[in-house]
């Protein structure tokens, strides 16, 4: 067994998808346009490396100000292999304003700082 994909709804889908491309390399696909669900649009971005897919989904329903905190997903991390990786991406992430926390061990032994795509969702990344 193995995860298929994992799917995130956003506000702003090309910002997203620009957000995935640019820091980690991803492979964007085309928009899909729902016939059944008008308004609906999804992309598929693919990590490297056979990392997996997100489905990031967006539609006019969507609030403007969604709780911090609910249930379901929280976040989703994404190993990159090395504490320098982290490091780097970190930095990055600093210089561009999306680090949330920097680089970190944690309580049950990951190393990992936060970042956050365009729309404030959580990224973990992590060693």
């Amino acid at each position: 067994m193995r995860i298929a994909h994992t799917a995130l709804w956003t506000k702003d889908l090309e910002s997203a998808a620009d957000f995935w491309q640019s820091y980690f390399g991803a492979e964007v696909g085309t928009e899909y346009h729902s016939r059944n669900r008008a308004g609906f649009i999804s992309r598929f971005v693919t990590l490297p490396d056979n990392g997996g897919q997100i489905e990031l989904m967006t539609g006019p329903w969507l609030p403007d100000n969604a709780p911090a905190e609910r249930i379901g997903w929280d976040h989703i991390a994404i190993s990159l292999g090395s504490g320098a990786a982290v490091d780097a991406l970190a930095e990055r992430c600093k210089t561009d304003n999306c680090l949330k926390s920097g680089p970190r061990w944690t309580g049950d032994g990951f190393y990992e700082a936060v970042i956050l795509m365009p729309d404030g969702t959580p990224v973990e990344i992590t060693s």
